[in-house]
């Protein structure tokens, strides 16, 4: 396998294989690819002679990167902006955490809300183990530890993923009631309406690729929102990494989405992309 091409082929078939891993592994579809191609410039510097088994060598060597990634100081984790057309169909909650992963490409957000209280070496063991079926044998080589201690870890991660206790989110329906209240209290102006949804110390991120801003408070926000009417009127509701959100369209392309992040019934939190470049690349057809 010495032939640089047929190298870059067999990677390109094994590249979703490693993405599903980084992206459990992480919880970002932006850290995943990361990981993925750190991954195959470590296969281009390695004399892939000596490899015998080359799956279980890139799923190794993907893992170790994801969990130097999860060590690193000062690691912020970047929403992944996984958009989807809204779907009203309700998402299960009472599933096993590895059903709830294994079952689609999508990370369950409310999974990964659970496995950030894992540490760094818990998370690898129990969703190596748990949701890809490795061996701890083969978790042993990843974490630099006995096959015994990489079965404790992924038992202690799963003792603490199923007995935290899940953020209190919105059903389907009422995620959709309140995305519809924001767009018509935006629309028309209506303060009040909009601090009514918002919680007193919610926060605003938006990235429009040049700069970035911050708006904090319910006041500032609602504030912000009413200067943003034309764009609430040209909204429409989408799931974004499966939670509420909205996607303006102006002249046939999508200018802005803006993720909501709801706790009970307050919006608690919200992310705004409204860099064009970027949203290019995170929007599905879907959208119109």
């Amino acid at each position: 396998m010495t032939d640089k091409r047929i190298l870059a082929r067999r990677f390109e078939t094994e590249r979703p294989r490693l993405s599903a891993i980084a992206t459990r592994l992480l919880g970002s579809a932006a850290d995943a690819e990361d990981a993925v191609q750190e991954t195959w410039l470590r296969l281009e510097r390695t004399s892939v002679d000596g490899i015998d088994n080359l799956d279980a060598w890139l799923t190794t060597v993907v893992s170790r990167v994801s969990l130097d990634m999860l060590r690193a100081p000062r690691r912020t984790r970047e929403r992944s902006w996984q958009v989807e057309e809204w779907r009203d169909e309700p998402v299960a909650v009472a599933a096993d955490p590895a059903e709830l992963t294994a079952e689609s490409d999508q990370v369950s957000v409310a999974l990964l809300v659970l496995l950030e209280r894992l540490g760094p070496a818990e998370r690898i063991a129990f969703v190596l183990h748990d949701v890809f079926g490795q061996s701890f044998e083969e978790i042993a080589v990843v974490l630099d530890r006995s096959p015994e201690a990489a079965r404790q870890l992924a038992s202690r991660g799963r003792r603490r993923v199923r007995g935290a206790d899940e953020p209190t989110r919105p059903s389907r329906d009422q995620g959709r009631r309140i995305v519809e209240a924001w767009l018509a209290a935006a629309q028309d102006g209506k303060i009040g309406a909009l601090l009514s949804l918002l919680d007193d110390g919610a926060v605003l991120h938006a990235d429009f690729g040049t700069n970035t801003q911050i708006v904090e408070g319910a006041q500032s926000i609602a504030e912000q929102a009413v200067l943003s009417a034309r764009l609430a009127a040209h909204s429409t509701p989408i799931l974004i990494d499966g939670q509420p959100g909205v996607a303006a369209v102006m002249n046939g392309r999508v200018v802005s989405i803006m993720a909501f992040d709801i706790d009970g019934d307050r919006i608690v939190g919200l992310d705004v992309l409204a860099d064009l470049k970027r949203l290019d690349a995170v929007v599905v057809n879907a959208i119109r």
